[in-house]
């Protein structure tokens, strides 16, 4: 699913984001969604959202 839109997150979503620092390489890391911290209602690089583990991120995909 999409993660540009902020209508197909919410929380407790498995996701995978891409980090700041991972944005060149494209690595993704996956979690579950624990705050969704884009106000809009979509983003050309993907919602930015928080993990349960700390992590910050732009959604790249949605699992479930």
């Amino acid at each position: 699913m999409n993660g540009n839109l902020r209508g197909n997150l919410k929380i407790g979503s498995q996701v995978r984001v891409v980090q700041k620092q991972d944005q060149r390489s494209g690595k993704l890391t996956e979690g579950v969604v624990e705050k969704i911290l884009t106000k809009s209602t979509n983003h050309p690089h993907g919602i930015k959202v928080m993990l349960e583990d700390g992590i910050v991120g732009r959604v790249k995909e949605i699992i479930e």
